[in-house]
């Protein structure tokens, strides 16, 4: 791992600021894994049930935009505005395990990385000029590993606070980048309108239309006691934003505890082919998650909810940390065999591996470099890894798992 300096602002000394932000990501991560989807309407969301779905829709590619679709419109209404689009559900774990390779990108310029959600984050790069050169560099190589890494495209926001590289992020979607110089910020922000600055919605918005101002640059201009004596507190700190002033520090999340995966049947099963099917596929998810971020799993935990909503949970710990599909699946089925049944089907069921260590530099990574029968495994994992991030999760599977059963 390279030496990094990292931190805050310095006396002195601005802070420099990215906010990347994924286009489009659910749908994107879609079209990537399905080539025939690409140019095409994508909806990512509930089932339209040909029109009479009660759902939502989750996220929307480009194509679809043009239709009038997007986020939280109702899914039945996204379906008669473009009944021709590609409506898929959501595979929340699929969009994790990419936003774990994009966030290791991340991680390669800065160790000051504030998630916002699994396809944003927001970068403190400050200490990091002196390894990589200027926040505009740094951007660009982030931007350009994304791309060649995971084919997959994302805005960057480049300023001196968190605030203003938000903005600039979201104005040249898609692939866009946008740099505000240090002392611009202000000149910047003028001719955008009131509903760019965090707090405004449209109830605010409304309230500062009444007041005659409409862009944030006519906000700024009016002084900051006017604007609290007609909204208060936020007021003022409307005010502060429509300045460029923007204090907060970038907060690094802290360490996943855990490493989990769930998954509620349509229909209660009593049926243990498809109860182990589904521990099987669980269980390739956690691992794939565990190998993406290099760690690994001291203990196992297996989740039962049956057709009376009473959830039960079985843990063991693993004799020694391990990442491996194989290894997760059998102790996964082993727990499943403690449950008393009863004759109750299965509504729901979840895999958990928690424990967590690092592998990069550990003596478990040694012990696998030292043995041929683990680093043989291990090459062969990683290479359905990689079929499996080129041509999605169903173009692979390990048939001897369920064999093993």
């Amino acid at each position: 791992m390279r030496p990094m300096q990292t931190g805050g602002s310095r006396s002195g000394e601005h802070r420099w600021i990215l906010h990347i932000d994924m286009d489009a990501f659910y749908t994107s991560v879609e079209q990537r894994d399905q080539p025939a989807y690409r140019g095409r309407p994508v909806i990512v969301g509930a089932d339209p049930q040909d029109g009479r779905g009660r759902g939502v829709v989750s996220a929307a590619s480009y194509e679809a935009r043009t239709f009038g679709i997007h986020s939280a419109l109702p899914i039945s209404q996204a379906y008669r505005r473009c009944p021709e689009g590609v409506f898929l559900p959501v595979r929340m774990s699929r969009y994790q395990e990419v936003s774990s390779h994009i966030f290791r990108i991340f991680g390669r310029y800065t160790d000051l990385v504030e998630p916002l959600s699994l396809d944003e984050a927001f970068l403190d790069v400050t200490g990091s000029l002196r390894l990589f050169g200027s926040a505009e560099a740094i951007g660009r190589r982030i931007q350009t590993e994304i791309l060649t890494e995971t084919e997959l495209g994302a805005s960057v926001g480049i300023a001196t606070n968190k605030f203003v590289a938000k903005v600039a992020s979201d104005l040249r979607k898609p692939h866009g980048f946008v740099v505000v110089p240090p002392g611009q910020a202000a000149r910047f922000l003028q001719p955008l309108p009131i509903e760019r600055l965090w707090g405004v919605g449209p109830k605010t918005a409304g309230r500062l239309r009444q007041m005659g101002l409409m862009t944030i640059g006519e906000l700024a201009a009016r002084p900051q006691l006017e604007l609290a004596a007609a909204l208060g507190p936020l007021g003022a700190h409307l005010w502060n934003l429509a300045q460029g002033i923007d204090a907060r520090e970038v907060i690094p999340e802290e360490p996943a505890q855990s490493v989990g995966a769930e998954t509620t049947f349509p229909e209660d099963t009593a049926d243990p082919v498809r109860i182990r099917q589904t521990v099987l596929a669980l269980s390739e998810g956690v691992a794939r998650r565990l190998r993406v971020e290099a760690i690994q799993a001291g203990a196992l935990t297996l989740k039962l909810r049956d057709e009376t909503f009473r959830t039960q949970t079985r843990s063991v710990s693993l004799s020694e940390p391990t990442d491996q599909s194989r290894d997760l699946y059998r102790t996964a089925l082993m727990l499943l065999e403690r449950f008393p049944f009863s004759g109750r089907k299965v509504r729901l069921l979840g895999v958990t591996a928690s424990r967590l260590s690092d592998l990069r530099g550990s003596r478990q990574q040694l012990s696998l470099e030292l043995n041929p029968v683990g680093a043989k495994q291990r090459r062969l994992t990683e290479a359905v890894d990689r079929i499996h991030a080129r041509f999605g999760k169903g173009a692979i599977r390990p048939a001897s798992l369920l064999a093993s059963s």
